[in-house]
């Protein structure tokens, strides 16, 4: 059931409608773009990070030569795995003794031709929820919980009014998966970020299984906003107008790798994690193409310092569809799962699966700031909350940035 609280007063509806104006419009397309390991550090001592597989550019063209880049094959090799046969289909086993799980374990090469338009359209969401048992007042800092806000549709173009925003593709045991994904900036190439801020779950299952596979960016997907009956015909460019991006590197928290969950809050904490991606073509980076990246703010500023947090993602499960990208502002409240975790931020707002690891927003300084991530809600679909992003989360970070940003 919904929640049946009323609704908030129309002086708190205006401070968050001017809210969302000051957000969106520092979302908005600001530069010129083209057209449509073992390594460890964490909140405790370290966190998991991965391995990726190699793109397109060193081995092979994926565009026409059916072989997988050598280092690639070669990952695969060392886990017992036929790269002909992984590239032919058999990476649909998920035969939990085989499915590779560990920090150095994630290889994601390129599979032409894989996500077209249809199969985009019909992924779906990884129907991430929290009971409300798991989230009791008396664990910890907990706010009451909030009144439910009514996501709005972005406005169209996407790539002129959210260009760091996106949408992530992967396939899980259930079948084809979608999240959501953010363009971040790299501190050690800047102007020339490839990395995307998403969460934990949306590229590992936690501690019930491993790395999912054959995970893409798509950057304002939809642009348009088309409906999905219109995106039944639409070019491909319409679909992803700037194309798709491969991770080939990604790192996550080894908190998220050692607890999560797909359903309660286990590891919710700590559910965040970085890709580095490449472009199927052309040597531009990400942040050159769409034309605007964000700063990811570690302060773990108070819930109650910040005036109001903006989340941002692509909604899929009923009553939305996936296609549309949208977005809710709210006061931020606190949410502790325990008392011996970190605090999470909560948001009133009516995005279902789908919107996982998109990003929230916060002004610092007349200037958008990436400072949270979707990461869990109720069934009832009235609220959201997302980890604090501290120094845990910079280590993952900052390693991706020092180790995989020049690639």
């Amino acid at each position: 059931m919904r929640s049946t609280r009323a609704p908030f007063a129309r002086s708190r509806g205006r401070r968050l409608a001017l809210a969302a104006t000051g957000l969106a419009a520092t979302l908005a397309l600001t530069a010129t773009a083209c057209g449509p390991t073992d390594d460890k550090a964490s909140d405790k001592a370290d966190s998991g990070t991965s391995q990726g597989a190699e793109g397109a550019d060193k081995g092979s063209d994926t565009g026409s030569d059916t072989k997988l880049p050598g280092d690639i094959a070669d990952k695969l090799k060392d886990h017992g795995i036929d790269p002909d046969k992984w590239k032919d289909g058999a990476w649909k086993n998920w035969n939990k003794d085989d499915w590779l799980r560990e920090a150095k374990d994630f290889v994601n090469p390129v599979i032409e031709g894989l996500w077209k338009p249809e199969r985009m359209k019909d992924a779906k969401d990884p129907n991430k929820t929290i009971a409300a048992k798991d989230a009791a007042a008396d664990q910890g800092a907990t706010d009451p919980e909030p009144s439910p806000v009514q996501a709005k549709r972005e406005k169209t173009p996407y790539h002129e009014n959210a260009a760091p925003v996106g949408k992530i593709f992967f396939d899980a045991p259930e079948g084809s998966m979608v999240c959501s994904g953010t363009v971040v900036k790299d501190p050690r190439n800047p102007g020339k970020s490839n990395l995307v801020w998403t969460a934990g779950h949306c590229v590992h299952a936690g501690s019930a299984g491993g790395w999912y596979r054959n995970i893409t960016f798509v950057p304002a997907y939809n642009d348009l906003g088309k409906s999905e009956a219109e995106l039944s015909n639409a070019a491909p460019q319409e679909v992803a107008p700037y194309g798709q991006y491969w991770a080939d590197w990604v790192s996550t928290s080894a908190e998220w790798i050692d607890q999560g969950a797909a359903s309660g809050g286990a590891g919710a904490p700590y559910d965040y994690a970085v890709m580095h991606v490449k472009p199927k073509q052309g040597a531009k980076s990400l942040e050159e193409t769409v034309g605007n990246a964000l700063a990811v703010d570690f302060t773990t500023p108070s819930a109650q310092s910040v005036s109001s947090m903006g989340a941002w993602g692509y909604p899929a499960a009923p009553p939305y569809n996936g296609q549309i990208m949208h977005k809710c502002i709210d006061k931020p409240g606190r949410l502790s799962l325990t008392s011996t975790q970190p605090t999470m931020y909560r948001i009133g707002c009516t995005m279902t699966g789908g919107s996982s690891g998109g990003g929230w927003f916060r002004m610092v300084g007349g200037k958008t700031q990436l400072v949270s991530n979707t990461s869990i809600g109720p069934a009832e679909n009235t609220w959201l909350a997302g980890p604090q992003l501290g120094k845990g989360a910079e280590q993952v970070y900052d390693m991706m940035s020092e180790k995989y940003g020049s690639q």
